[in-house]
């Protein structure tokens, strides 16, 4: 992992132990291939939430919008890190079925609030959150997948922390072209399992990045 930040034995240990309680959770493994959802591992997800703890934009009492929830990965683990509650949207109702289990299992119930909505739907309930979090399709499979997930970062004018392929240079100019502050502070490898029929191995690898947009 290449992550702007480096962090105390401490706080490694805190992220350890954050990344097994996430590495617990039901996975979703969907067939449909036009949501491209890849759940992201423990380990990577515990990592790049302490990088929004570092950030300060995830702190005690804070209230984080999840698009794209799939399993719940993130905002599980920003509640876990002390978020006040977490509004998870997400399209694909087995997804949602599957996030309700994970919410209860840690008894996170009355902290949460699961949404099946589409992104692109206008009434998606985050306008009084304070950070979005969000690891979008990255569009290798429909053109421009990302494109809802970017406008709702946009429209609800919030602070935003993307994952998303490393290469992913229209990020930058989406939202700089806006007025936006944009900056990319790591890369790290990201795992993809053989989840859909045109995967040929069993497991495979990628690279993603990791952006923080901000309305100035």
């Amino acid at each position: 992992m290449t992550f702007k930040r480096q962090y105390s034995w401490g706080v490694s240990m805190k992220i350890r132990k954050l990344a097994m309680n996430l590495s617990n959770l039901e996975q979703h493994h969907s067939k449909n291939v036009d949501l491209e959802q890849y759940s992201i591992d423990g380990d990577l997800a515990a990592k790049w939430l302490s990088d929004l703890v570092a950030f300060g934009d995830l702190k005690k009492g804070c209230k984080v919008s999840d698009l794209g929830a799939g399993n719940g990965i993130l905002g599980i683990g920003a509640l876990l890190l002390g978020a006040e509650k977490v509004i998870f949207i997400e399209s694909d109702s087995r997804a949602c079925e599957i996030l309700n289990n994970n919410i209860s299992l840690l008894g996170l119930q009355n902290r949460s609030e699961v949404c099946n909505l589409h992104i692109e739907q206008s009434n998606i309930p985050i306008l009084d959150t304070d950070i979005i979090v969000t690891n979008p399709p990255w569009g290798r499979q429909k053109e421009k997948a990302d494109k809802p997930f970017l406008q709702s970062i946009l429209n609800n004018h919030k602070t935003a922390h993307i994952l998303h392929n490393h290469r992913a240079t229209h990020i930058s100019r989406f939202f700089l072209n806006k007025g936006w502050t944009v900056e990319k502070y790591g890369e790290a490898d990201f795992s993809l399992p053989a989840t859909y029929n045109h995967h040929n191995r069993q497991m495979d690898k990628t690279r993603a990045g990791f952006w923080r947009v901000s309305p100035n």
